[in-house]
Order: structure tokens, then sequence, then C-alpha cells
């Protein structure tokens, strides 16, 4: 069977794997997404066998074996497999053999449950992100009308006092409702609408990474950058993108000058790669840039990492809980998503922004600025 251009880019569209195997199960095409899952090329797989990416799995392919030879379809659930490249990953597959002009072949359908997980996981974490923000602007605003009245009365009566001396504790009432009145503003983020504009993701980066060295210059901590310099120029607000990746970052150098970080020298690594068919609640986008941000930290505490991105959610005693709640409210604002995953030694933020189609912007690489 011979897939044309049309047939292939149908295929690519698909959030299932889907791979073509000839009898003796030598990979014939696989789709995008099976280079994804299975994390092959194109290039590389008409040169394998399922057998040689599926490692370990030899109950599996007897199975696949047997439903060549008898020509009947099935479908497994939760089938664990190791890659080629040392990576677990669990999927339900479907087979289902057929007949091309006297040619046995099979064509096998993977679906990964990380997937489905992520999916769900994301909906809810966009859904309560959203409740949690209409929460804190309606109490917001609560707040900051009695605290206008305390204001205005704490004024008026240090014009009316006779003592200067009183004018003191007044003074005191003025300051720390001014003081509430900004923790207010932080607590709902920045009223200004992002100014969109194509902008090179590494100029982001770059400049976080001048702020963060000078903050770091005397302490055991480095900074390590791997870049992609093919990803295209996305659509953003610079200066809100780089106040989102400089609270992640300082997060990360707090983290580790914990008292519970072991090791002598910290190092936070900054990560950009290209993702292609990725869906962010529930948007399905061709094209995404991924920003990771890793450091080797004590990792983050169980009984907050449900939590992280809510407002005054903070791991440590001295922590506002403001910045990481601020980093997923800008990103959110460029149709964005910002996960974790964290274990002691390992604490890894990624970034997912969209990319724009062809009629939003030309794509065009972007220079690797070191």
């Amino acid at each position: 069977m011979t897939l044309d251009n049309q047939h292939k880019r149908l295929l690519d569209q698909l959030k299932t794997g889907v791979l073509l195997l000839d009898r003796n199960l030598r990979i014939l095409y696989l789709n995008l997404e099976a280079e994804a899952l299975l994390e092959i090329s194109g290039n590389q797989a008409p040169k394998l066998t399922l057998p040689d990416i599926l490692l370990a799995a030899d109950e599996d392919i007897r199975g696949i074996r047997r439903a060549i030879r008898s020509g009947t379809s099935f479908t497994k659930h939760r089938a664990s497999f190791r890659l080629i490249t040392g990576k677990n990953i669990v999927v339900d597959y479907t087979i289902n053999p057929f007949d091309d002009e006297g040619q046995e072949q099979v064509m096998m359908e993977m679906h990964s449950k990380h997937y489905s997980q992520r999916i769900s996981r994301d909906e809810v974490l966009l859904s309560t992100q959203a409740t949690t923000r209409e929460l804190v602007r309606g109490l917001a605003h609560e707040i900051k009308n009695p605290l206008g009245g305390i204001r205005g009365a704490a004024q008026l009566l240090a014009q009316e006092l006779p003592d200067e001396e009183l004018q003191d504790y007044t003074n005191v009432i003025i300051q720390e409702a001014d003081r509430l009145r900004n923790l207010v503003d932080r607590l709902t983020g920045s009223r200004k609408l992002p100014e969109m504009q194509p902008l090179n993701i590494h100029e982001v980066l770059e400049r976080v990474t001048s702020l963060v060295k000078a903050e770091i210059n005397d302490r055991a901590i480095e900074l390590e950058k791997d870049y992609d310099p093919s990803i295209p120029k996305v659509i953003g607000d610079k200066e809100q993108l780089i106040q989102a990746v400089l609270n992640i970052v300082r997060n990360a150098v707090q983290a580790l000058e914990s008292p519970s970080v072991e090791h002598r020298l910290g190092i936070i690594c900054l990560r950009t790669r290209v993702l292609r068919n990725v869906t962010i609640g529930s948007v399905a986008h061709r094209l995404v840039a991924r920003v990771e941000i890793r450091d080797n930290g004590p990792g983050i505490p169980n009984r907050i990492i449900d939590t992280l991105f809510y407002p005054m959610i903070s791991g440590r005693a001295d922590g506002s809980g403001l910045g990481l709640s601020i980093a997923q409210s800008i990103i959110n604002q460029h149709g964005g998503i910002i996960e974790c995953d964290s274990e002691p030694g390992a604490t890894v933020f990624t970034l997912t922004i969209p990319l724009p189609d062809d009629n939003q912007i030309q794509e065009e690489p972007t220079s690797n600025e070191q």
C-alpha cells in the first residue's frame, strides 16, 4: 500500500500514533504522533522493525504475529513498553491485519495514556486557574473599597489633629492601607493588556539570564543554556514574558539556596524546543514553543505541588506566593500553560506557548543568542 502526500498530511494531524508494518513487522510508515511517541524519526523507521524499538516486549510481539497469521484484530489496554531511548511508555494499542494486493500488512494504532491524562490535567488546571482568578478579582474589589475609605478618613483626621506628633499614627494608617492596596494589586496581576508582537523567545531568555547572572555572581550557581535555533518567532508581549520567566528562574535560585540542598554546585538549565500537534486544554496547536527551566534543587514539597500556581502558596517561610501565580497568568494570556514536575534533585517548569500560523507571521528561524 502506497500512501500519497494528502493521506500522509491527514495522518499527521491525528493524535493517535499510526504505524504501517509488513508481515515481518518492518516499519513501512509512521505518522508524526508515532514519531513523537516512540522517539524515532521517519528517516530511521525503514531500517527498523517493531522489536527493534519496543524492547522486552516479547509477549506483545508474539500476539501481533498471531494476529497477522489469523487475520484477526485485537486491542490491548495499558501496555508498558521500554523504548530504545530508555524511556518507558504506557499505551493502548490496536492491531488491524489486512491484505494489500497479496502482501500481508498490519496497521498498529497507539494512544498514549500519558497524553489522555495530561489533557485532562490541563483542562482541570486551566479551569481552576480561571475560577481562582475571578475569585481573587472579586475579593480584591471588596477589599479595596473599604481600604480607600480608611485611607481617606485617616487623611481627614490628620488635618483636624491639633498636635503634629499625633499625625504619626494617622501616617501609619495611611501607609498600611497603601501597602495592602499594593498587595491586592499584585494578587490581581497587571491590568495592562499585553502588547502582542512577533519576538524571538531567545531574546526573552537572554534578558532573563543577564539579570539573574548579576544576582548570582558570588554564589555557587551556574546557568546553562540549550537552545533550539530553529524556533520561529512567537507572538507575545516581551516585557511580560520576561517577567514570567524571571519569576520562575528566581524561584529556582531561591530553591538552590535552601538549607536542604546537599550538592556544592547549583545548576539552572534553560532549554527550548519546538513541538508539533500539541493540545493545550481543549485547543489544538500545530506548533508550540516549549521552554524548560530545570534546576537540581531539593524539589517541591508534595503538600503544595498541586496548588503551586495558586496565589499566596509558597514553600518558603518568607515567600509571598505570588511569583508563580503571576507567571502562570501571563502565560495563560499568551494562550499557553506552565506545568511543573518535581522530585529531589530535579525540578522542571515547562512553559508551552503556541506558535503562530503561517497567516499570522512567516515562520523563519531565529538566531541562537548565547
